[in-house]
């Protein structure tokens, strides 16, 4: 795959050997900050894992994991992981490391359904993490305080980049808005979930959209969140509910709401049956992680994904996740971003 501009926009990098220089930059710094902030230790993770087991992720339980058939084990599945939330907690059990601890991952996936596009492609690539936590930090502070560091590690990954490529713009504002998805909806009562997105992050140029997953006093959830990893139905304040969220930007180059992480306190026995059944899936109660789950075999966490290519799309001023990864494209594509067309070929 080769990525060529039509003209240089002046805020990220032409030349594509440095680009390539300057992405792994961005990851080693990122990593090695968002590690420290976090207390992470970098582990090996699946590309796959046993079909029936519950261990793979079903992101909005709309999206198809790519299978196949494992020939030297007989009747064995597997699937391309589509992210690692719920493996991530198996380990920890493993490790037995304690709260304030956890673990960071290089996560590659396929995602088949995704519809390619500046901001979206089939191959999937992030900073998975989980660290341990003790049940007296399962609240909605706990979570901000994360998030905070999170952006914190983010902000100066921007820095240091900028060091080296000084004429690179800077994007990130010096701290995260907190706004519930609630209070958003109220906000702007009149717009879509993703116009609503879009306001808000045009406003405070970085948010933290919480409590994704649950309904909202309009009878629908922001967005769609799976039933056993994160937390969505946890009352923290009344009419507010969920321990989970998504770190959003603006991104100034495709003049759009930009998201950057999923993340939340994961369930815990009381939650996960509550929210399967809410999804109507209790049986999957019956599945290996579920049990594990429900028979206080896991700790307790809080984790989520950080998008690699996304936060080096952003930070190297780069218009379409093209530039920064290597994935199949439709033939002749062209980017829908604003601005300088950017094709890849």
């Amino acid at each position: 795959m080769q990525v060529t501009k039509n003209k240089e926009s002046g805020r990220g990098l032409s030349d594509q050997l440095e680009t390539e220089k300057a992405i792994e930059r961005v990851k080693m710094t990122f990593s090695h900050l968002l590690s420290g902030k976090l207390g992470l230790h970098k582990v090996v993770a699946p590309l796959a894992v046993s079909e029936n087991s519950g261990i793979n992720d079903e992101l909005n339980n709309v999206e198809r994991p790519v299978s196949f058939p494992i020939k030297n084990i007989h009747g064995k599945t597997g699937v391309i992981v589509q992210s690692l939330a719920k493996w991530k907690r198996l380990r920890l059990a493993q490790l037995a490391l304690e709260p304030g601890a956890g673990i960071l991952t290089d996560m590659k996936a396929l995602r088949p359904d995704e519809k390619p596009g500046p901001m979206h492609s089939i191959f999937v690539d992030q900073w998975d993490w989980e660290q341990v936590i003790d049940s007296s930090n399962y609240n909605i502070e706990y979570l901000q305080e994360t998030v905070v560091k999170i952006y914190e590690a983010m902000l100066l990954t921007e820095q240091i980049i900028r060091s080296q490529y000084p004429f690179i713009a800077p994007v990130l504002p010096p701290e995260i808005t907190f706004i519930h998805a609630e209070d958003l909806l109220r906000a702007y009562p009149g717009l879509s979930p993703a116009e609503r997105e879009h306001k808000v992050a045009e406003k405070y140029k970085a948010v933290f959209l919480i409590g994704i997953g649950n309904k909202l006093s309009n009878g629908e959830a922001h967005d769609g969140r799976a039933p056993d990893y994160d937390d969505w139905t946890t009352e923290t304040h009344k009419g507010y509910y969920g321990l989970n969220g998504d770190i959003i930007v603006w991104n100034p180059l495709l003049k759009c709401a930009f998201e950057l992480s999923s993340m939340g306190i994961r369930v815990n026995e009381k939650a996960l049956l509550k929210q399967l059944s809410i999804r109507n899936c209790m049986e999957k109660a019956g599945l290996f992680y579920h049990r594990m789950l429900l028979e206080s075999k896991l700790p307790q966490t809080i984790g989520g994904g950080i998008g690699q290519s996304r936060l080096c799309m952003l930070l190297l001023g780069k218009k379409h996740i093209g530039e920064v990864q290597a994935s199949i494209w439709p033939e002749d594509y062209y980017g829908e971003g604003c601005g300088d067309e950017v094709r890849i070929v």
